[in-house]
């Protein structure tokens, strides 16, 4: 018997042109959260729905560890999870459904149920977590299994129901000091079917790695429930040594820094250069970018020499008007400065 059984709702089979794209990566925010539960002494149990094929099939993991609490955790690292897609809300809503039939307290985690916490209180959810999740669920555990006589509405970040009526704690500090979280619980996954869906697809294997959390920017179409307009980074070092621990393990072909924007803060790819270098660890990598950004502190030389095959640009507009509507906060010129820039040094937009 388990503690916990930690899941999270986004189903590859259930979105189709991904599916067809075929690019799957294990959820990384879920991954942080086994790992910061295991570090609070829980004994953890994953279920991924990544390449499942339908709700049902959780079944097979409540039976086989018949854990006390099951937790949803969807990756807030996964732009597709961060947007939440309908489909993928009910599947939420059927993992719940199913969980309480073998006996569970359900707790959810992400985006979509903190912004519509009525919707999924109807559905045999127990407790939602609201802004940064893992130090919150770590509370939350410790409470509903080992300290009953904690009053759960000193929790910060949690929702719950009381006599009929949704109650809502204060929202709880955001975590400042990335390189203390441990790394994710990459043990837990079920990496060779995750390789072959790659190698098979695409003929070389990708893994996913996030280095900061949040954005401090205003683009005022982007959803930011959880982190709210506040940005932190891990350093260089920290990013270098999950970079050897994933080549010594599982070693990558690839790597997809999920940041928002990647190497943000100033003199931060420097050092990843540097470091990167070092230890003799460079892996080709894509990530995200903004065009202002790229042409500071010779960031694309930077990137170049770290192993950036790929950058994405958060473009969004070739009308000058429309990105001051956004306040998107960059400009045409810097676009295609950028992207003339990055050309040149081979490295695909």
């Amino acid at each position: 018997m388990r503690d916990i059984l930690i899941t999270h709702s986004y189903f590859l089979h259930f979105d189709p042109k991904e599916y067809r794209a075929m690019m799957p990566y294990p959820p990384l925010g879920t991954l942080y959260a086994a790992s910061m539960l295991r570090k609070g002494g829980f004994d953890v149990a994953f279920h991924d729905t990544m390449l499942a094929h339908d709700e049902e099939e959780i079944r097979n993991s409540l039976q086989t560890h018949q854990p006390k609490i099951i937790v949803v955790y969807d990756d807030q690292f996964n732009y597709l999870t961060k947007m939440c897609l309908s489909r993928m809300r009910q599947a939420a809503f059927k993992i719940a459904d199913i969980a309480k039939e073998y006996g569970c307290v359900v707790i959810v985690f992400s985006s979509d149920a903190t912004d519509h916490l009525q919707d999924y209180f109807r559905h045999n959810i127990d407790f939602i977590i609201c802004g940064e999740a893992e130090v919150t669920l770590c509370e939350l555990a410790d409470s509903l299994l080992h300290n009953p006589e904690r009053t759960i509405s000193s929790i910060h970040g949690i929702a719950y129901k009381e006599d009929g009526t949704i109650r809502q704690t204060s929202r709880r500090e955001l975590m400042t000091k990335l390189d203390e979280i441990p790394f994710p619980s990459w043990d837990l996954v079920d990496i060779e079917s995750y390789h072959s869906a790659w190698e098979r697809c695409h003929g070389y294997y990708s893994v996913n790695v996030v280095t900061t959390r949040g954005c401090p920017f205003h683009c005022n179409w982007c959803a930011k429930p959880i982190y709210g307009q506040v940005y932190h980074s891990r350093s260089p070092e920290n990013v270098v040594e999950e970079l050897i621990y994933l080549k010594k393990t599982i070693n990558p072909d690839h790597i997809w820094f999920v940041d928002d924007i990647f190497g943000l803060r100033p003199g931060w790819l420097a050092g990843f250069d540097e470091v990167i270098n070092e230890h003799n660890v460079r892996i080709p990598f894509k990530c995200l970018s903004r065009a202002d950004l790229l042409l500071k502190e010779d960031n694309i030389r930077h990137l170049k020499n770290s192993g950036c095959q790929t950058v994405w640009i958060g473009a969004e507009s070739g009308s000058q008007k429309v990105l001051d509507a956004m306040e998107k906060g960059t400009t045409i010129e810097q676009i295609h400065h950028s992207t003339e820039l990055l050309r040149k040094s081979k490295i695909r937009v």
